[in-house]
């Protein structure tokens, strides 16, 4: 007889935007255990979006321990819990470390941890994008018969439910209609600036795409206030939004534009998975499209961003927004 699956794990601690493609399998694995209790196991900055998603019952954020005390109570606390399983969506070294903490008894575990009864031990793992990998994942642990594992199959993330969540904008009476914007992100990769289109190349495009009749609005970190200042001079009006916009927030913005302009980083995954047609600047470097985003998206990829002309990006531009 099969035991029932009362009370689950899910870790996931990574980079944002793989925790953004997370929410897909983070889905899945909600309507394959419906009323079980379901705990994720993430860091801080992930909690406000996971609390407010429809498939997490509790929300812990100790996912990074650092000195070995801290691993010690982390393991105790999972000990306690007795969880049926645990999906193990972060796959990183830190969460097959704390599988193997685990050990001589370890709940049911599927990921890709060595020793796991549900293991996911498919050899091509490492090249696989983070979506189809979470599905074979959860084929193999059972959540998902049939799943959709062929590159490029795979469905997105679905953030109707933050979508929802927005109040529309009023409309001013005698105001005119706002007109249509297109979301910038200029930031990320703070110390890999290869990963970077330059800014200067971002206030050029601004300023083509706002004698087009469009508003820019930029987003990124406090940190990458500079950068918006740039575009600014360059257009005039643009509105500058960096450091003030969380997740859910950045999502809503990505419904409402257009069209969204940034380089490989988090905030590119929310805007996609809303739905605003993207175009996302890639570098050449191994393995980078493991992790682009999903949706209507249109991928540059560039051996050299900074050699990456305007006229590129304007052309891509011009294709996916509304004539």
């Amino acid at each position: 007889m099969t035991r029932e699956i009362k009370k689950v794990l899910v870790i996931q601690a990574g980079s944002i935007g793989e925790f953004v493609l997370s929410l897909a399998a983070m889905k899945r694995i909600r309507m394959a255990h419906p009323h079980a209790k379901i705990t994720l196991l993430t860091v801080p900055q992930f909690e406000a979006l996971a609390r407010a998603s429809p498939y997490f019952n509790n929300v812990e954020t100790t996912a990074r321990p650092g000195a070995p005390g801290e691993w010690l109570s982390l393991r105790g606390e999972i000990k306690r819990a007795r969880y049926d399983r645990v999906y193990d969506l972060e796959s990183s070294a830190q969460s097959r470390f704390l599988f193997q903490l685990l050990r001589p008894f370890p709940p049911a575990w599927s990921g890709a941890a060595r020793g796991a009864r549900l293991r996911h031990n498919n050899p091509d793992l490492s090249q696989m994008h983070t979506l189809e990998r979470h599905a074979e994942q959860l084929m193999v642990a059972g959540a998902w018969p049939g799943a959709p594992t062929t590159p490029g199959d795979a469905p997105p993330p679905d953030l109707s439910w933050i979508l929802r969540r927005a109040a529309e904008p009023r409309p001013v009476p005698g105001a005119a209609a706002p007109r249509p914007f297109v979301l910038m992100v200029p930031g990320g990769g703070e110390n890999r600036p290869e990963k970077r289109w330059p800014i200067t190349r971002y206030a050029e495009l601004a300023g083509l795409l706002k004698a087009r009749g469009f508003d820019i609005v930029i987003i990124g970190g406090p940190q990458e206030s500079a950068m918006a200042r740039t575009i600014q001079k360059s257009v005039g009006q643009a509105r500058d939004l960096t450091g003030r916009t969380d997740f859910a927030q950045i999502a809503v913005l990505g419904a409402r534009a257009v069209l969204a302009i940034g380089n490989n980083t988090g905030p590119m995954h929310l805007i996609a998975a809303a739905g605003a047609p993207t175009i996302t600047l890639f570098d050449a470097a191994p393995d980078t499209l493991r992790n682009a985003p999903r949706g209507h998206v249109a991928v540059i990829q560039a051996p050299v961003l900074a050699d990456l002309p305007v006229e590129t990006v304007a052309n891509a531009a011009w294709s996916l927004l509304p004539r």
